[in-house]
């Protein structure tokens, strides 16, 4: 799927973001850090941009460091594995298998 202009907005500002990924989810994320930021804000009413930036990512990527570290990471990685397994099983036998004419 080739690349092509969305605009989001964040903070009361629409910026252009160039992406493969479907509108909606895109407008999602945005919103995601639009409430970050937001949220960061409200801590931090005296700092500038790139301090609310700061904490904003900060707050992230704790949440996605306590989601990867946890149970729920570990068993969602652990389910794609064995799907993962039954599909190179399943792709095995059809390759060493081919259906004749």
């Amino acid at each position: 799927m080739p690349d092509k202009v969305m605009r989001v907005e964040i903070m009361g500002q629409r910026y252009p973001i160039r992406s493969e990924l479907d509108e909606p989810y895109l407008t999602a994320l945005a919103s995601y850090v639009d409430q970050k930021l937001r949220a960061a804000a409200d801590a931090t009413p005296a700092g500038d941009w790139v301090r609310l930036a700061v904490v904003a990512a900060l707050n992230i990527a704790d949440e996605f460091f306590r989601c990867r570290n946890g149970e729920d990471w570990t068993i969602a990685n652990e389910h794609l594995a064995e799907r993962a397994a039954r599909l190179e099983r399943l792709l095995d036998g059809a390759l060493q298998n081919p259906p004749q004419p």
